[in-house]
């Protein structure tokens, strides 16, 4: 893995108390609704995505590894510490002394890393290896812009 595909980490700030305008009764992906209806309340994203907060940290991607998976440069990954890791989740993995987020793939006594890139090959994790499963990925942020 290069210095270019690195991951960067965050705690959440759950003390922040940082409230952003929410509006709970969503927008249409359709047809347009009526706006007469709109109230304003507040949402605390920590929160909110956070489910285990002590065991939840934010983890910016560096690379492209998983962009089949949805999981672009430059996301921000929310990874949950505390969930079992289990076959086809998306992981942050300690491997060799590097971190890498990739799909989880079990097969028969034998443990694989998967990118979502047809570009990158899959990383077979053998007795070899120092390895790890640091958190499972429950949410993605994304930059639309």
């Amino acid at each position: 893995m290069s210095t270019k595909d690195k991951l960067e980490f965050f705690k959440p700030d759950l003390e922040s108390g940082m409230q952003i305008p929410f509006i709970p009764d969503g927008v249409s992906a359709g047809f347009p609704s009526p706006a007469a209806d709109f109230t304003e309340n507040t949402i605390d994203l920590n929160k909110e995505l956070c489910e285990n907060p002590l065991a939840t940290f934010y983890i910016r991607v560096k690379g492209n590894s998983m962009i089949d998976a949805g999981i672009n440069n430059g996301d921000i990954l929310i990874v949950d510490r505390s969930i079992e890791a289990r076959d086809n989740k998306i992981a942050v993995c300690l491997i060799d002394g590097e971190f890498t987020v990739k799909r989880i793939k079990l097969d028969d006594n034998c443990l694989y890393l998967l990118p979502e890139n047809s570009n990158y090959q899959p990383i077979k994790v053998t007795e070899d290896n120092q390895f790890m499963v640091w958190g499972i990925v429950t949410y993605i942020i994304k930059s639309v812009l």
